[in-house]
């Protein structure tokens, strides 16, 4: 008789309820991992999600916590307003890139400098993924968009911004990660990336954020197996993974 040992599981703070993202899409994934992280702080109670604009704000539907709708781009001024009210709690906005990086980009800045002392889960996918595949902040040289149907011009259109980088180096910031979940050793730091973000936050150390690298296949007019590989060979080297800040560990502290 085969006997089996159950070696995964849905974490406590994500709802039993079936994805409705586009297959390959890493939200879902990035999802597991603040889910997780929450779990192995214990963190589920005392948490409140503030969701944005995009396919970002179906956070309520997938997180079993309390979460904030914010208008399009303003989730780190309303989440300003919730850690400054309650204090007590743990506060994280989930975001996506053409939020954060373009009609957002004074919230995050400003929320960044001031040091605002909550978390930020960034999820660059280098499109508007829920409203049609238009040209992003993010949009790779050349990428072809929906609003680029010949490429990113660098001329006409500048160049991608770096958010993790652009947020490091404001004085504000304690801890800034870039992460992705393409393989299975990038799923596992960005794991532990994205539970130091929370814990940087835990022990009110200070602004965090952590920008994710993902996905989009059905803007990309990819599939799923051709889109994630993707995300290694083209946006990666643009966007490079790693630590670009860690104030208390730079400080022997942490």
């Amino acid at each position: 008789m085969t006997t089996y040992q159950q070696v995964f599981s849905r974490p406590e703070s994500l709802k039993d309820v079936a994805t409705h993202f586009c297959p390959g899409c890493h939200h879902g994934t990035f999802h597991r991992l603040c889910a997780e992280a929450l779990d192995k702080l214990q963190l589920q109670k005392e948490t409140i999600g503030v969701a944005s604009v995009g396919c970002s704000v179906f956070l309520y539907g997938y997180f079993d916590i309390d979460v904030v709708e914010a208008p399009h781009g303003r989730a780190p001024a309303v989440a300003t307003g919730v850690k400054r009210a309650r204090r007590d709690k743990v506060v994280f906005t989930y975001q996506g890139d053409g939020d954060l990086a373009a009609i957002g980009t004074s919230e995050i800045i400003h929320a960044a400098n001031r040091g605002e002392p909550f978390t930020v889960i960034f999820v660059n996918n280098t499109t508007y993924g829920m409203t049609g595949g238009q040209m992003a902040p993010t949009t790779l040289p050349q990428q072809q968009t929906s609003t680029s149907p010949y490429g990113r011009d660098l001329q006409r259109d500048g160049y991608p911004i770096r958010m993790a980088e652009l947020i490091a180096g404001l004085d504000g910031s304690a801890y800034v990660a870039r992460v992705a979940v393409d393989t299975p050793k990038n799923l596992i730091q960005a794991g532990k990336a994205i539970q130091k973000a929370f814990e940087y936050q835990v022990k009110q150390q200070g602004f965090a954020f952590i920008e994710a690298l993902a996905a989009c296949p059905t803007n990309w007019g990819m599939q799923p197996l051709e889109a994630n590989a993707r995300v290694g060979s083209e946006m990666i080297p643009y966007f490079p993974l790693g630590t670009f800040k860690d104030r208390f560990a730079e400080q022997g502290a942490h």
